[in-house]
């Protein structure tokens, strides 16, 4: 069966679980009501299931390539592309100013999920496209958004962002980049930067590379860091491409996945860049796109788990294998343990795409309201939704080669696919370690209120069915408990390395319980009856016990894994 968008998915987390009318209550977003958004959800559906879909597998078995210096990408991307921006999917969350619709972000992060479902490797350029919209919206000079946000925004150009260096990874402010002023305003910038996903492509007119890189009197770290905007070419008095900047792609790297993805190492010689935001303000330029990045990324894993999901699915359908105990049975649906695999990945889909969805609720109820408390949810929430939603992805993918079996680990039936593309997601915007760092340092500043008025929110939602729900509300209740001691316990610990010792496990408990928090409301919505509440009764059941050993690891501290040491790991 072919690739079916989950639009009625999102729609009953919209209306039951995350409760998105309160972003349509809203002055700011009051344009999206329930029939716009469904509309919306349905036309993406369309575009992703007839578009992209189809192209997935040939970018996996014709990949990109760099000839003479031109990348060409695989077949039917530049029509998919089109389709894409023709269709206005880049154009959702950009403000109306610049030709943008200026819908709340949560439908932006459903439409991006759906299309990363589709074909993961086509749409990380418009995901790269649209946080460099933000950077620029919220950044930029009027003449640079002038010059560029339009033809961004419609697709006609497309969007990098440039800041891994050879000898600079995690540690952006070990980069070597650097920026000389111009007599004209402009400036030069040289250096190479490597992982640039979708350095290069053969169906825009113009890429247009942000790129961070040290003024001549820049400090060293991350505060000596300014952000250019550095077009392949330059645009002319109309603000049409013309001469070629002094850049270009030296290389693709040749990677375990996402082969339809270009991903380059730039060179910039002297490239005619221009300032973005304050000098030596990059960083915080740039985490505007990163953070946007990140939420994106997070449903990137979740859309990849969808579609491993069906293809599974549809295999465990089909494939005839044994006896099972389901009298008229046959297929091997039917064993336990492939049941027992596919209701998991089901499960966890619904939880992570339900942390997504909350995450984005929060960051449009902040856009909307201004009001700090939303602000401060959304930024607790975003690297939980990153990290757990490629975790996510990870599994299902390999469960979906699980389920197929031996045919699984053949290339021809494509579950492969999804667990080689997903794989990434997991290490780049932030690798999930230093996501659960940032949740356990900068997130719990607060002293944890963030943190607290959701559990709050859990323990308040679990009492109202304590009684009715008891076999739900009761575990998820005591699950909460136990995870309001381990924050107490982060929020206690002076030495942070303490904290960042189990913050990965800490990470994972507190999704954990989300997911069981969103899968109780959706069967609170059912009235505890239907495929949803069976859903909710395996998580609660069979995954949500997993916090219970993983903050238990949370609350370790440091001092056993530095007795451990260096020459003890390497010992025989």
């Amino acid at each position: 069966m072919p690739f079916r968008a989950p639009v009625t998915d999102f729609q009953f987390l919209f209306d039951h679980v995350v409760d998105f009318a309160n972003v349509s209550a809203t002055e700011r977003f009051a344009d999206a009501d329930r029939d716009t958004t469904e509309a919306i959800l349905l036309e993406a559906g369309k575009m992703v299931d007839e578009v992209m879909a189809p192209i997935n597998r040939n970018g996996d078995l014709t990949p990109a390539v760099l000839e003479n210096g031109v990348v060409r990408t695989s077949p039917g991307f530049a029509d998919a592309y089109k389709a894409i921006a023709e269709g206005g999917w880049i154009s959702t969350g950009a403000s109306p100013e610049y030709g943008g619709m200026g819908l709340p972000h949560t439908i932006t992060t459903a439409v991006n999920e759906m299309m990363a479902a589709g074909c993961l490797s086509l749409q990380l350029n418009p995901l790269m496209t649209q946080g460099q919209i933000e950077a620029l919206e919220h950044h930029a000079s009027e003449q640079i958004k002038a010059t560029y946000l339009e033809k961004l925004i419609t697709g006609e150009w497309a969007g990098t962002m440039n800041l891994t260096e050879p000898a600079a990874g995690s540690d952006v402010g070990a980069l070597s980049s650097k920026a000389v002023p111009n007599d004209d305003g402009s400036y030069a910038v040289s250096g190479q930067k490597i992982f640039i996903s979708w350095g290069d492509n053969d169906f825009t007119g113009n890429v247009c590379h942000l790129v961070l890189a040290r003024l001549p009197d820049g400090v060293p770290g991350t505060k000596g860091i300014s952000l250019f905007i550095v077009p392949k070419y330059i645009p002319d008095e109309a603000g049409n491409p013309g001469v070629a900047n002094t850049l270009g792609v030296v290389s693709l790297e040749h990677k375990m996945g996402l082969h339809g993805s270009p991903t380059a190492v730039m060179q910039f010689d002297n490239a005619k860049g221009w300032l973005v935001g304050d000098a030596h303000d990059g960083m915080k330029c740039m985490f505007t796109m990163m953070n946007n990045a990140r939420l994106g990324v997070g449903g990137q894993g979740v859309g990849a788990a969808e579609g491993a999901y069906q293809m599974a699915l549809e295999y465990a359908l089909e494939r005839k294998q044994g006896r099972t105990p389901v009298e008229g049975g046959g297929t091997i649906i039917d064993h336990a343990d492939v049941r027992r695999m596919l209701a998991g990945m089901k499960a966890d889909i619904f939880a992570a795409r339900a942390i997504e969805m909350a995450c984005a609720v929060a960051i449009d109820m902040g856009t909307a309201t201004g009001e700090k408390e939303w602000k401060a949810r959304a930024a607790f929430l975003t690297p939980i939704a990153k990290a757990f939603g490629t975790d996510v992805g990870i599994k299902v993918s390999e469960d979906g080669v699980q389920v197929h079996g031996g045919m699984g680990f053949i290339e021809e039936t494509g579950a492969a696919q999804f667990s080689r593309d997903v794989r990434v997601t997991a290490i780049y915007e932030g690798t999930n370690g230093i996501q659960s760092m940032d949740l356990v340092a900068r997130k719990l500043m607060d002293g944890g209120d963030a943190a607290y008025a959701l559990l709050d929110e859990i323990e308040d939602c679990a009492e109202k069915v304590r009684e009715s729900m008891a076999d739900l509300a009761e575990p998820l209740w005591q699950a909460t408990e136990t995870l309001r001691e381990a924050t107490e316990w982060m929020v206690a610990q002076g030495n942070m390395n303490d904290r960042f010792a189990g913050s990965v496990p800490f990470l994972r408990g507190f999704a954990r319980v989300l997911g069981g928090y969103y899968h109780l409301r959706a069967a609170i919505a059912e009235g505890g009856e239907g495929p949803r509440s069976k859903l909710a009764k395996f998580y609660i059941r069979r995954l949500l016990p997993e916090h219970a050993g993983v903050l238990v690891h949370a609350m370790q501290g440091a001092e056993d894994l530095y007795a451990i040491t260096a020459e003890d790991l390497g010992a025989a």
